[in-house]
């Protein structure tokens, strides 16, 4: 150690240490004072802020504690593996199939063609409406196919949007049960869906149940029946290509 920086330290040392008895005696001094009402209003000023600020920090921890909590994945291996795959199939496969088939249709036709699918899901939402008590909702999905099977052409188009302001209510057999209270479970990537849960994976076949489409026995072409449905792929995969 540099002689200089020595002295310093030793200077440091023997000043504190003479400063000692007058700290104890300052310190004994204040603790004998007698509180004044304006030092207990003080006081109580800073313990009122020191509560509205613990309350605040409080509110930040509830608010990002859940975002700490480890999520419950017991096919972590499985996922990660499917999420690859789907991920391939999405760049290599489908990704080229939406590109061609945006390049064949015009945008009209692909609007056209998704609105008839969709138009054909009624049964769908109509029934998962119904079962969740969604009366108004099951209303109008009924008015909706009336109305766009007819004025609009078998579905073709969605004059009970564009005329009459009736909006689709989207619902599906997984969202009935979770109104009823039955939870989603763990975190399942399903092939060519994409990520899912239990509850969802399990709704599949009574959605599928309630598809017209399913029913056609000869079904060389599967169009895209509702926007977004899509293969699934991870949400790492950025650009969404949707086949409509």
């Amino acid at each position: 150690m540099p002689k200089n920086n020595f002295v310093f330290l030793t200077f440091l040392m023997i000043l504190s240490i003479s400063l000692m008895p007058f700290m104890e005696f300052r310190a004994l001094a204040q603790a004998n004072k007698p509180v004044s009402s304006e030092t207990v209003l003080d006081t109580s000023s800073e313990t009122d802020t020191d509560e509205e600020e613990d309350g605040f920090d409080a509110e930040f921890e509830d608010e990002f504690g859940d975002a700490e909590k480890e999520v419950f994945d017991p096919l972590s291996g499985y996922n990660s593996v499917m999420t690859n795959f789907n991920d391939g199939f999405y760049i290599f496969v489908l990704d080229p199939v939406a590109r061609g088939y945006r390049w064949v249709l015009p945008d009209t036709a692909r609007r056209g063609v998704k609105s008839f699918f969709h138009n054909l899901l009624f049964p769908l939402r109509f029934v998962n409406n119904a079962l969740q008590l969604k009366v108004k909702n099951a209303g109008e999905e009924f008015l909706r196919f009336s109305i766009n099977s007819t004025i609009g052409i078998l579905g073709f188009w969605d004059p009970a949007k564009e005329w009459f302001g009736l909006e689709a209510h989207e619902e599906d057999f997984g969202q009935t049960l979770g109104f009823y209270g039955v939870g989603g479970g763990f975190h399942v990537v399903l092939p060519f869906l994409g990520p899912s849960n239990v509850r969802d994976m399990f709704s599949l076949y009574p959605d599928m149940q309630m598809d017209p489409v399913n029913y056609v026995e000869t079904r060389p072409y599967n169009f895209p029946k509702q926007e977004g449905e899509y293969l699934g792929v991870s949400r790492q995969t950025l650009q969404k290509t949707e086949l409509t």
